[in-house]
């Protein structure tokens, strides 16, 4: 008999039983169900504005979803995942009905991470339509890379929580104004990341004004499975550890300089002479110039994300 959850809290022990559940999703299913910001929320119990669904099955945790309020623009948001062991009988479409039930007018967005067939069928026997698409792109760090050619006047050095965290908010705010997830964050969302196992300043890379010292652009790069270590379900990964260009960010007004693209390449370099093989990157498929940006680097798409709306009936 299946049995649900709702709270606006997980106490230790759900948070190890979702921490659990999303690990073998992982190991089976090779990706992560969860996006980074919603995992985040989970590891430190959520916030005030989200909600949990545990759905339970004879005692065991068979799924799991987390509902997003905040966005009062686009409407609520959610993700969820399924215990291998209890797919395909309605797990995943008890958590998505038990959702709409929670949001006005039955108006949702709903990620689905890969381009897995069971999620696909999901959405579309629910009445939810592709709204937004993002590619995972990816590509070898054996293969030639050219020097980053930095413009005339910046110069490069690492990221110093003590001094640079205000600065770098302003930045980052700046750059990803429209941006859906990265602009807005707050001191506190940089600290949670900077708390993370695999966060590291020498992997921050910041292209500094040599008149003002001001910040110009950053390339935040991230290794997945470094370490090996269990302690954290994004280390515990299925593979051999793989480099990301995590944000790559550049100030408005220094747009079109080429800071975006020497960034990028000083990055690469780095996630290279740690002796990783691969680097990896997200982004949104309408983002048609960072595309050529990264296809002109040497990346190919991998994988697809996509979200889908379920608009008010």
């Amino acid at each position: 008999m299946s049995q649900l959850q709702i709270t606006s809290h997980l106490t230790d022990a759900e948070i190890a039983e979702v921490t659990e559940l999303v690990a073998i999703v992982l190991q089976v299913d090779g990706l992560h169900p969860l996006s980074e910001h919603v995992w985040l929320h989970v590891c430190h119990g959520g916030d005030s504005q989200a909600q949990h669904f545990l759905m339970r099955r004879d005692g065991v945790l068979a799924g799991y979803a987390h509902l997003d309020t905040t966005d009062e623009v686009a409407g609520p948001s959610a993700e969820f995942a399924v215990h291998p062991e209890h797919r395909r009988i309605g797990i995943g479409r008890a958590l998505v009905q038990s959702m709409l039930r929670e949001v006005p007018d039955q108006q949702l967005r709903l990620w689905a991470h890969g381009e897995q067939k069971a999620a696909i069928e999901l959405a579309r026997s629910m009445n939810f339509t592709n709204s937004r698409v993002l590619w995972q792109m990816r590509r070898s760090l054996r293969a030639p890379l050219n020097p980053a050619s930095l413009p005339a006047g910046i110069s490069l050095r690492t990221f110093n929580p003590e001094l640079d965290a205000k600065a770098w908010l302003e930045i980052n705010s700046r750059a990803f104004a429209d941006h859906p997830e990265q602009g807005g964050w707050r001191l506190t969302d940089l600290e949670r990341r900077m708390n993370e196992p695999w966060f590291s300043t020498d992997g921050f890379i910041l292209g500094i004004s040599d008149g003002t010292g001001e910040i110009a652009g950053f390339h935040w790069t991230k290794v997945h499975g470094a370490t090996g270590r269990k302690t954290h379900v994004r280390q515990a990964h299925a593979h051999e550890a793989i480099g990301e260009v995590y944000v790559v960010g550049v100030d408005p007004a220094r747009q079109g300089t080429g800071l975006g693209r020497a960034l990028t390449i000083a990055g690469l370099q780095y996630l290279r002479d740690l002796g990783l093989n691969q680097a990896m990157l997200y982004v949104d498929v309408a983002n048609s110039s960072a595309i050529s940006l990264y296809t002109s680097l040497g990346f190919t798409r991998w994988d697809t994300d996509v979200l889908y709306q379920r608009d008010a009936r």
